[in-house]
């Protein structure tokens, strides 16, 4: 790409300057440092888990960690991304098209949830910020009390 389609690229973009674009482009969609820890936290419980995975093949939403015996679907949510009451911060440029972006993600993942209690999962939502540790224990309990569930049906 030369220069010019570039420049015209970026005029037409959402991002503010061709380096942010690339900076935004450039974040990962999974396997980030926050999700990583959580896997090695939850598999180190003894829990398997299915990764980036469709619980709904119908419904074009993808949990973090999918467990398909139990039920049970875990996003890992960043505070940008998804409006953390405690870490989210209000973008300095762009501001109305990042908070446009972020209340549409929150949006989303309030139809996602809904969609997946309809079906009978269980869906945990964590945050970034929150200690794996703790955040995999919650996941074990929850894993746990599904499959409890599941056998008294």
């Amino acid at each position: 790409m030369n220069g010019n389609s570039a420049r015209k690229a970026a005029a037409s973009s959402w991002a503010s300057s061709p380096a942010t674009r690339r900076t935004m482009q450039s974040n990962k969609g999974r396997d980030t440092k926050p999700e990583l820890a959580l896997r090695r936290a939850v598999h180190a419980l003894g829990l398997r888990y299915r990764v980036s995975c469709r619980p709904l093949p119908t419904v074009r939403r993808t949990g973090d960690l999918v467990f398909t015996r139990a039920h049970v679907v875990v996003f890992l949510d960043g505070c940008f991304w998804h409006g953390c009451p405690q870490h989210h911060t209000a973008a300095k440029t762009n501001a109305s098209y990042w908070a446009s972006k972020v209340e549409r993600n929150r949006e989303r993942d309030r139809e996602t949830d809904l969609l997946l209690k309809e079906a009978g999962w269980a869906v945990l939502r964590i945050w970034e910020h929150e200690d794996p540790t703790a955040a995999a224990a919650r996941v074990r309990d929850l894993y746990r009390s599904r499959l409890h569930e599941a056998e008294f049906e």
